[in-house]
């Protein structure tokens, strides 16, 4: 039952990264439809991170009342919904209402699915399962650029996406019978877990560490996706168009690096893996640091995608050695929403310091980040017990 489970596991995980990247693709050509400014587009990403904040702090409550497999299909599909929204709408105040739905659709079904993975499969899975988020990152931009050229506007684009979404949900609701069986995780006690307040959960030793691991992390991979070309271009002098295609590569090399990680994991523990991770990720950093010529640079931002590839599955599918299988559900879902704040958050913030101080502070700034990424995540392992 689990191996028949799995590859719609897979599948699912492939719908969530399908609408994280299609808004930044379809975005030149949907602020001059609506006649609004370029930097509309953070009011709309705003909107859809509030969101997700919001469905991931209440993903335990929901996956302890209707169960993971029923979570999933109902995300799925209000995401689907929403991306029909966006297709339609003819106003920007539309895409801000379809927002509300995009971003509830996705918290919830993040947390439920990493937990669930979390505490019945191998790490590797864990590993291979966020590559396959990066895949659904790559197919959507594909099949919105496929629409444009063909001369179908962006409407299409999203139309495609949202009926990808539904087949999916098609396949989620059919696979319901597979997500029975799995005993639900119950307290030291033997009592059937209940769902935790956020009080509570901030109450365990090692959730607020792992909270700051999570923002630190997540701050640092959207900042470099976001700033590293301009960072390139600006204060390495790299042309933009060669700083455009490694800016791509760094994404690129979060997805590789997860699917060789699935292999490695094999070797060593997850908090192994984290460590491994945030070395390389330092050794990245640094080269982009270090004066020299433009490719070490080049070579310093692969690294940091490189470095970044083992650190997220791996804190996930750490959390109920950390925590314990009746608490990790609830641990989950904030580190989740830690995760979109950091999102949320950081890359503003380096915007900021870029216009005000100097684009230069960009390989600074992820190594504070990392820095504290690190100290935080000694300190649970000490705090738990976990090596």
């Amino acid at each position: 039952m689990a191996q028949l489970l799995l590859p719609v596991i897979y599948l699912a995980f492939i719908s969530l990264g399908l609408p994280d990247s299609l808004l930044g693709s379809a975005w030149p050509n949907l602020y001059p439809a609506f006649g609004v400014p370029v930097s509309y587009a953070g009011i709309v990403s705003m909107i859809i991170s509030c969101g997700t904040i919001v469905s991931s702090l209440c993903s335990d409550r929901l996956t302890r009342a209707l169960g993971t497999g029923k979570v999933t299909a109902l995300s799925v599909a209000m995401t689907a919904a929403a991306l029909f929204g966006f297709s339609a709408a003819s106003a920007f105040w539309m895409l801000c209402l379809w927002a509300i739905p995009y971003g509830l659709g996705a918290g919830s079904v993040d947390a439920a699915l990493n937990n669930y993975v979390a505490l019945h499969y191998e790490s590797r899975h864990m590993s291979w399962l966020h590559c396959m988020w990066g895949v659904g990152t790559i197919i959507s931009p594909v099949l919105m650029s496929l629409a444009l050229t063909g001369g179908q506007g962006w409407n299409s684009g999203y139309r495609i996406v949202a009926l990808i979404q539904v087949g999916i949900t098609a396949v989620l609701v059919l696979s319901l019978p597979l997500w029975k069986g799995r005993p639900a995780a119950a307290s030291a006690d033997g009592t059937p877990a209940r769902p935790l307040t956020l009080p509570q959960i901030l109450a365990i030793p090692g959730a607020r560490e792992v909270m700051l691991c999570f923002f630190c992390y997540c701050g640092l991979e959207t900042t470099a996706g976001l700033w590293a070309s301009s960072y390139l271009t600006l204060s390495k002098g790299v042309p933009a168009d060669t700083a455009a295609a490694f800016a791509g590569l760094f994404y690129l090399g979060i997805t590789v690096g997860r699917g060789f990680c699935g292999f490695v994991t094999l070797r060593f523990n997850d908090t192994q893996m984290i460590r491994l991770g945030q070395t390389v990720l330092a050794v990245g950093v640094a080269a982009l640091l270090l004066p020299g010529p433009q490719a070490l640079s080049l070579a310093g931002l692969v690294l940091v995608g490189l470095g970044c590839a083992p650190i997220y599955p791996s804190i996930i599918h750490s959390t109920p050695d950390h925590f314990g299988a009746d608490r990790s559900q609830a641990v989950i879902g904030i580190q989740m929403a830690s995760a979109y704040v950091g999102n949320l958050v950081m890359p503003p913030l380096f915007g900021l310091l870029a216009n005000n101080v100097a684009p230069a502070l960009f390989p600074v700034y992820l190594l504070a980040l990392l820095i504290l990424m690190i100290v935080m995540h000694e300190q649970l392992t000490r705090k738990t017990a976990c090596k």
